[in-house]
């Protein structure tokens, strides 16, 4: 039976994030695990989870992804073989042991012998306000680019010479050491896997054959986008070796700390200052949103701390379907620099607030029935 497709399987795009796909493996992994499905739905359960366990281990890493994304399961599995331009049949005990060394190099084979190997990622770190991570954003960011070197023309050799086959692997890229009746095929010590060696490397790439410039690129900031989620792009790292796969560039997102607001998931939390007057009076008081203003009614004998709840004023995060919201702390402010004739009317007001015993203050005499007890 013909394996599904990895990112099938997780519900994920296969340009997802290591972020995303973790996350929905996770998902798939609290549904499908066996000591939640009992019954008929057991053996049907841990398959699917077998299955997402695998999808993931192959996904969350770089190699293995990129060898999925280049080969398809031919790339990861050695029991799938074959296909133009993929990894070679199986062909006996000592081509088995000439994997495994590749493994461990950190290559890829093409072909009969000479080894790929995939680019570096690489990582860049873009901070943005919290306007721009609720709306998203295009934006473009200089970035590491490795360019043919105009001098050797990508070859890498001297101009007037040649780039040469390798005499010790003769152009291979690997070499077999025989011990006993086993033969191990491992990487050429001389050409590193080129298969090609360069007499007179070119003074002004060294023999890579490659220069390291910069380049422009377009990104494109989802909308809901939370700080240290990544955004890959894919082929935009280094460049492999020996006709590998370029590596992938991820872009990590900082949200830069708001002056009014701070995220919590799709959420939003601000603090909103009042008067003594309002909080005692009550009133209407106009409060910032990311949308636009907004009003909220005070009610009369508001208290320090009181919350009021503004629904689908927060954040639509990118997989939610609605908004957060946001939470309005009330800040009861105490008056300052008060003139004479505004202390003669505090005093006189407190007076009047003490002849009316503790109905003026609700936590006033729970308070103190409990400092008794305590002290008692």
């Amino acid at each position: 039976m013909a394996k599904r497709d990895f990112y099938e399987i997780l519900g994920v795009a296969r340009n997802a994030s290591e972020d995303e796909i973790k996350k929905a493996y996770r998902k798939l992994a609290m549904k499908y695990h066996p000591d939640r499905n009992q019954g008929d739905k057991a053996k049907e359960a841990e398959e699917k989870f077998k299955e997402a366990k695998e999808a993931y281990e192959m996904l969350s890493d770089p190699q293995k992804r990129a060898a999925y994304d280049q080969y398809g399961h031919a790339g990861v599995d050695p029991n799938l073989r074959g296909g133009p331009g993929g990894p070679e049949g199986f062909g006996g005990f000592a081509d088995a042991f000439g994997d495994i060394f590749g493994d461990i190099f950190g290559g890829q084979r093409a072909g009969r012998g000479r080894q790929v190997y995939r680019g570096s990622d690489l990582s860049y770190a873009m901070e943005i306000t919290l306007e721009e991570a609720a709306n998203g954003k295009d934006a473009q960011i200089r970035i590491p680019s490795w360019e043919d070197c105009d001098t050797c023309h990508g070859s890498g050799a001297k101009p007037g010479t040649s780039v040469k086959t390798c005499p010790t692997c003769n152009g291979n890229g690997v070499v077999q050491m025989r011990q006993g009746f086993f033969s191990v095929q491992q990487t050429c010590p001389h050409c590193h896997g080129s298969g090609k060696i360069i007499p007179e490397p070119c003074t002004t790439c060294n023999g890579q054959g490659k220069l390291k410039k910069h380049k422009t690129l377009e990104i494109k900031i989802p909308a809901g986008i939370d700080d240290g989620m990544r955004i890959r792009s894919a082929g935009n790292g280094e460049p492999g070796r020996n006709g590998g796969p370029a590596g992938d560039l991820y872009i990590e997102i900082r949200i830069r700390k708001h002056d009014i607001f701070e995220r919590d998931g799709d959420d939003l939390h601000c603090q909103v200052p009042v008067s003594i007057t309002t909080a005692a009076l009550g009133g209407e008081i106009a409060v910032p949103t990311l949308q636009g203003k907004a009003t909220i009614e005070i009610p009369e004998g508001t208290q320090h701390g009181k919350t009021f709840r503004l629904r689908g004023r927060g954040i639509k995060g990118i997989r939610s379907s609605y908004p957060g919201d946001l939470y309005c702390h009330i800040v009861v402010e105490t008056p300052v620099k008060l003139t004479e004739h505004q202390r003669k009317l505090l005093r006189e007001l407190d007076e009047s607030f003490q002849r009316g015993g503790h109905r003026h203050s609700p936590n006033d005499k729970g308070w103190f029935e409990k400092a008794k007890a305590f002290f008692s």
